[in-house]
This record gives C-alpha cells, structure tokens and sequence, in this order.
C-alpha cells in the first residue's frame, strides 16, 4: 500500500488550483507519471529535495517530495 494514498497525493498535487478552474491531477495515472519521471531524475544524479533521503529509494522519494509541495505537477498548458 502506497503511504500517502493516491487520494492525498491528489489533493496536495490539486491543492493550487481555485474553485471552479479544472484539477492539475485527475487520475492516478498523473501520480505515476510525474513520481516515476522524477524518480528518473534522481537516479540520473538530481539531488533530493526532502530530508533524511538517504538509504530510501528513489521513487519513495519522488513520492514524499510531491507530498511535501516540493516538486509540483503542471498542467497540460503550462511550461516546465
């Protein structure tokens, strides 16, 4: 079991957006995408960006970095 749950990771990734704007994140599959790509990103060297990383893997990191408003999810019209 995923710790936090989708649905938390939902809200903190949608926690930007104001009533009656379309939520950044709709599905799961959005949680999967950005955590695995940033997960990448470490592996490829990228230093994390939460504390106490040290012996975690990779994609429990990029998990608690989003749950932490560390990393953030943009929308289809936004840049990164």
């Amino acid at each position: 079991m995923l710790h936090p749950s989708y649905s938390d990771l939902m809200a903190v990734a949608n926690s930007e957006v104001e009533d009656g704007e379309q939520p950044v994140v709709q599905s799961r599959y959005s949680i999967v995408m950005a955590t695995s790509k940033r997960a990448r990103q470490i592996i490829a060297g990228d230093a994390p960006l939460v504390e106490k990383a040290e012996g975690k893997k990779p994609l429990s990191i990029a998990v608690e970095e989003l749950y932490n408003s560390k990393i953030k999810i943009l929308g289809d019209d936004e840049e990164e």
